[in-house]
């Protein structure tokens, strides 16, 4: 896969793992403080009741088993004929297509017109998200088809002909891509994880047609089919052998379930029956009785089900979920719970013995730094106010999430001494004295804490102590979230709004754009927005104050003949990005990808690849922060740059900055601002000067719903440059330019080499 349609995401868990001062150590959430035995716990039933089905003798079949050839490697030689001219052999851009590496599962829902806006979409919400792909397939779609959901309609409500059809859809175009299809009734609540892993234990390479097992009407027989409602599995073989005969099946065989009908043609034309148990793995499920209640719901067979049938609403689907949440959370704690006492009853045999058990169990030593640049500082914090601030100021207010975090370290901490010496203590936090915090990316947010705490004996004798606590907010799995496809190979549409006072810089930008981009054969157009105020306006038959940028333009297709640059002309006397990009947008196509660029903005073959990547149709838009030179008359003051300091051809960014105030640049889609501009339209009726107040940063953060990407771009290099603020923007837009222009002047050291080189002049 490509690493770039991936992200690595660590996600902080939620337990907070805390530690005293005395010596002692408080474990996870659910740990108890008690060393018990290890060998009970494997015993417990929760632990023991997941995939296994445990024979007694513990061997397995080998009939039931894959033959060796499915694990043997395979190797596709690759021959040149030497009476053909040779050609370059062209590779697959995905490493899982040339190896042939198949998906896992596929999951399709059987829905209708009636429940695809309730039960189908509490499906989509509950589970839909935790498997690769999610298909929901009806006979005759709504109206409106809900958001986020891949809705295949079929045109037949009759509930065979859908079967049919979603057997011959599921073959015809992803049958060469997964290697399991799952297929469930929208009433059936599906335990995600567990049906991962347990197609995760099969062998891909069998016929195989797995769930509840009944009897036909009749039962006469002792073939037997998969009910629907429960879900069943089918091997990728099994849909590939069956596809010849479904035509057949639909003709001669009647039946009003659509589930017997399926079973019936595979008994008859494979000759395979439902199974309940293959590999020694069991399909667990559990039939939910009327007017039950999920939250009192505590057999084995209910918490190690697979599937759940029937729902009635979708309500009940979501308390479902909610409880199965529960259980899969109350088995994770008893498995930390386990291996941290088997990691501790394990210690005595280390060379180390108990001394080389870090704390907590499991987790990873702190980092230790090799030199003093690699020492990780510790930031200190009150519950008003942190002291490392992201502008290098010495205090500010602690908000937003530094504040929810803070306050839930320390309702925690407090909570865990509860828990570890209650009943003979009971402890009640009157303020936190100190705080330190520090990122270790080996472990993850540790933290100190100093606590005035109230403690209260068992006779409600009480005292004010200070204790002293150890948490850690450890970093869990790393989460691989796909991307959608995009291509390097995107035609990358640029726009360039040009005012009058901005005109002095185009030569630069022209400049740099023929060379990086005309030169290079890049795929990149420019087109030219000329802003002219009211008074300019009125004089461009006498005199055209762009005149000068119109010829360079000139010049430009005259040394490429087959280059067309165009330019638009626009007269306003607020050159709002958004009344702006509503001109562009409706002069190009919806699929047009847009580069929104400053004139002082350098495009270059790195940014453009990056911005193709970034941007994602319906997914994703991108704004990238450029690095912003400081003033050389701030940096240099009287000495002249050398060449390499000022060139951008730098191999490292140096005296300069990433400009977080200026959201100017930006990479999207062209239907996505279409949309997020729709959605806007309301609110411009009642207050029309809205669209002055905002820039288009605001309309796809409050409007479009899509991922906001926003993040350095070190290819993205501007020289030094006082932008003018207008002040009939709205306040943010012009106090945010205001703070570009400040930090833009040079760095604390600068600023401060500069004042004292004053100060010295003025003394003298």
């Amino acid at each position: 896969m490509r690493l770039s349609s991936l992200l690595a995401l660590f996600r902080p868990a939620l337990p907070l793992i805390l530690g005293l001062s005395l010596g002692c150590s408080l474990s996870l959430l659910m740990v108890s403080w008690t060393q018990g035995d290890t060998d009970d716990s494997c015993g417990d039933e929760l632990a023991n009741g997941r995939l296994f089905l445990g024979r007694g003798d513990g061997q397995r079949d080998p009939r039931d088993g894959a033959g060796d050839d499915d694990f043997q490697p395979r190797i596709v030689p690759y021959h040149k004929d030497p009476n053909k001219p040779h050609k370059k052999v062209l590779r697959t851009r995905y490493i899982h297509t040339e190896l042939g590496i198949r998906e896992r599962l596929l999951v399709g829902v059987l829905t209708s017109r009636a429940t695809l806006n309730t039960l189908a979409v509490a499906v989509n919400r509950t589970v839909a998200h935790h498997f690769h792909r999610t298909f929901f397939f009806t006979g005759l779609r709504s109206p409106k088809v809900p958001h986020g959901m891949t809705v295949v309609a079929h045109g037949d409500d009759r509930p065979v002909w859908l079967m049919y059809e979603t057997v011959r859809h599921l073959h015809q175009h992803y049958g060469s891509d997964y290697d399991w299809f799952f297929l469930a009734q929208d009433d059936t609540y599906m335990q995600a994880d567990r049906l991962s892993e347990l197609v995760g234990h099969l062998s891909a390479g069998q016929d195989l047609y797995m769930g509840r097992a009944e009897e036909f009407i009749g039962g006469e027989e002792k073939a037997r089919y998969c009910h629907g409602g429960y879900g069943y599995l089918l091997s990728r073989s099994l849909l590939a052998r069956l596809q010849p005969h479904l035509d057949t099946c639909r003709n001669d065989i009647l039946s009003v379930r659509p589930d017997e009908w399926l079973g019936r043609c595979i008994i008859d034309y494979l000759g395979l029956s439902c199974v309940e148990v293959h590999q020694e793995m069991t399909y667990r499920y559990f039939e939910l009785g009327k007017n039950a209640d999920p939250e009192r719901e505590d057999s084995i067979q209910f918490k190690n089900a697979f599937t759940v049938h029937p729902i009635s609403e979708p309500n009940l689907m979501y308390r479902l979920h909610k409880r199965f949440s529960q259980i899969e959370l109350e088995w994770t704690y008893l498995q930390i719970q386990q291996l941290q006492m088997q990691i501790n009853n394990l210690s005595d045999l280390t060379p180390e013995g108990k001394d080389g058990v870090t704390w907590p169990i499991g987790i990873n030593a702190p980092f230790k730094p090799r030199t003093r640049f690699e020492v990780i500082n510790w930031e200190y914090f009150t519950e008003e106010h942190i002291y490392s601030c992201i502008d290098s100021s010495p205090k500010c207010e602690m908000r937003g999430t530094d504040r929810a975090d803070v306050n839930a370290i320390l309702e925690i901490a407090v909570e865990r001494l509860n828990e570890h010496y209650q009943p003979q203590l009971r402890f009640r936090k009157r303020r936190l004295l100190n705080g330190y915090r520090r990122f270790d990316p080996t472990r993850g947010m540790e933290y100190i804490l100093d606590l005035a705490l109230e403690a209260y004996t068992q006779k409600d004798h009480s005292q004010v102590i200070a204790k002293r606590v150890n948490l850690l907010r450890p970093l869990s799995a790393v989460e691989i979230i796909p991307m959608p496809y995009v291509t390097e190979a995107t035609r990358v549409q640029v726009i360039l709004p040009v005012t009058a006072q901005d005109q002095d810089y185009v030569g630069n930008f022209l400049d740099m754009y023929v060379m990086n981009t005309l030169d290079t054969h890049d795929n990149v157009l420019l087109t030219f927005l000329f802003i002219y105020d009211p008074f300019d306006a009125q004089r461009v038959s006498q005199t055209d104050v762009f005149a000068g940028i119109k010829a360079m333009i000139g010049e430009v297709e005259k040394r490429y003949g087959d280059v067309k640059i165009p330019w638009i002309s626009v007269k306003t006397e607020v050159p709002s990005q958004v009344k702006l990009m509503d001109i562009i947008s409706k002069k190009h196509p919806v699929d047009t990808l847009f580069f929104l660029a400053g004139v002082w903005t350098e495009v270059n073959a790195d940014f453009l690849n990056r911005c193709r990547m970034n941007a994602i149709s319906n997914w994703q838009v991108f704004f990238p922060i450029h690095f912003q030179e400081y003033s050389p008359a701030v940096v240099y003051r009287d000495q002249q740059p050398s060449a390499a300091s000022s060139s951008f051809a730098s191999e490292s960014l140096r005296d300069g900055h990433f400009d977080r105030h200026v959201f100017d640049e930006a990479c999207f889609y062209n239907a996505d601002y279409m949309t997020a501009r729709t959605k806007m339209a309301a609110d411009i009726l009642d207050n029309e000067e809205l669209l002055e107040s905002m820039d288009v940063y605001d309309i796809f953060v409050r409007y479009s719903g899509l991922h906001v990407f926003r993040a350095v771009e070190p290819a993205l290099i501007q020289k030094y440059v006082r932008r003018a603020c207008n002040p009939r923007f709205s306040e943010d837009i012009y106090h945010r330019c205001v703070l570009s222009n400040l930090e833009g002047l040079g760095s604390r050291s600068h600023l401060a080499m500069a004042l004292f080189e004053q100060e010295q002049a003025n003394s003298t």
